[in-house]
């Protein structure tokens, strides 16, 4: 039971880590995302 509850707290740290960086590093909000005439990238 130990080793369920410590790969929760886990799961949900790496979760919230993951979430802090694709949030400062990767994603871009869409008034700054780069468009063309087409296609959004």
């Amino acid at each position: 039971m130990k080793s369920f509850v410590a790969a929760v707290i886990f799961a949900m740290v790496a979760a919230f880590g993951a979430s802090l960086v694709l949030n400062d590093f990767f994603q871009k909000p869409v008034e700054t995302a780069y468009s063309t005439g087409s296609v959004r990238l």
